[in-house]
């Protein structure tokens, strides 16, 4: 483990305030995902599938902001880059709460997103600062521990304030969280990179970190696979609203069962944080990726054998144990993708997060257009996507050693 520059935050205090700044996405994500319905009714929009592209706004946002904030926290330092984000983060929310017009909720909603890209990418530049290697991936696991608590509360946030008062007051909510992440981590999280180690903002020194980050094949590979693996998440996310509360008419206990499964990925974190150090990143990553593709082909097989009628419990069982395999997988592919660029960990970061982003926009979005009324494009996205990570994983590691 390296020692990061100055003074050094307490881990449990230094996880915790990690947690709380990336969840301001997770926040964004979930919280309004009750209030969808809502939203479609006020803006006038024609379309249940239309209305999810709420979700894939907010990640186009992050994946244009992460390509800026890496190479801007490499220059001006770790700590200027998320004011920056949290500003812009404010100002995205507040135009969504005076939108008028669902093209101007996706306007906020884009803003929302690029602004949070910067506390979310330059938190893993500030773990990439001070830590390295297996201790890396546990740190990052711990972080995503403490941040998975946001999607389990989130959407039960999102419908107690719909029962008080109306849908803009959610992205209310998400202002006074951000105000209270910026006191937090200009009080508390000191710089760790000094000015010795800043490389000056340009286009130039962008393009750099892009080829380096592109020509490194476990970095490519890993940041690839992450991007599938996540673009089938976020096909969850488009299309969880409709699928427990229009398919299986839960209704208000949509938050109940979407926060069980977002447990799943919470116990992963847990258990991978704990077994990393001993069995490492790639072995992990291999069982979990194997785990994955194969539930879901079987489920798959037996949602289009009951013509896309999946029983509700039968549902939640393909979700946890797919979902527990998800959580195994987001630490570490991002960590072992990183692994090799910590000389410009606050761009490489950037490059990855930006890829990973635009490739969850692409085939997210496309699982959640094509939404037919049952779960068997869900399934059958996270069946395919598997498959597919499984080759780009082979690919990867072929001639590396263990890590």
């Amino acid at each position: 483990m390296r020692e990061p520059q100055g003074r050094k935050l307490g881990q449990t205090e230094f996880v915790i305030l990690m947690a709380l700044i990336s969840s301001l996405l997770a926040l964004s994500i979930d919280a309004i995902l009750p209030a969808l319905p809502n939203v479609g009714i006020d803006l006038g929009v024609d379309s249940q599938n239309h209305t999810q592209l709420i979700v894939p706004a907010l990640f186009l946002g992050v994946a244009v902001g992460q390509i800026l904030f890496g190479p801007l926290s490499d220059s001006i330092g770790r700590k200027p880059a998320v004011y920056i984000g949290l500003v812009i983060f404010v100002i995205g929310n507040v135009i969504s709460i005076l939108s008028t017009s669902f093209s101007m909720m996706l306007i906020g909603r884009v803003l929302q997103g690029f602004g949070v890209a910067g506390p979310r990418i330059v938190s893993i530049a500030l773990v990439r600062d001070q830590y390295e290697g297996r201790e890396m991936a546990r740190i990052m696991s711990l972080i995503l521990m403490v941040f998975i608590i946001v999607p389990v509360i989130a959407p039960a946030l999102g419908q107690g304030i719909l029962f008080f008062a109306p849908w803009r007051f959610i992205f209310g909510f998400s202002v006074c969280l951000a105000l209270i992440s910026f006191i937090w981590f200009a009080l508390r999280q000191p710089e760790t990179l000094v000015k010795t180690k800043r490389a000056p903002f340009s286009v130039r020194q962008l393009s750099i970190g892009v080829r380096q980050t592109f020509a490194n094949r476990c970095a490519l590979g890993y940041t690839v696979t992450a991007g599938l693996i996540f673009g089938a998440f976020v096909g969850y996310l488009s299309s969880a609203q409709q699928i427990f509360q229009i398919q299986y008419g839960l209704g208000e206990l949509f938050p109940l069962f979407f926060g069980g499964l977002a447990l799943a990925v919470g116990a992963a974190s847990y258990f991978n944080s704990r077994l990393v150090l001993k069995y490492g990143m790639r072995f992990l990553s291999w069982r979990a990726l194997q785990s994955m593709s194969g539930i879901s082909v079987i489920f798959f097989v037996i949602t289009f054998m009951s013509n896309g009628l999946l029983p509700l419990w039968a549902l939640m069982i393909w979700g946890g144990l797919s979902f527990f395999c998800v959580g195994i997988l987001f630490g570490n592919l991002n960590a072992m993708a990183m692994e090799p660029l910590g000389h410009i960990a606050g761009t490489a970061a950037a490059v990855i997060g930006s890829v990973t982003s635009l490739m969850s926009i692409l085939f997210g979005g496309y699982i959640s257009q094509i939404y037919n009324g049952t779960a068997l494009p869900l399934i059958g996205g996270f069946a395919f996507l598997g498959i597919a990570s499984l080759g780009v994983m082979l690919w990867t590691e072929r001639g590396t050693i263990a890590a």
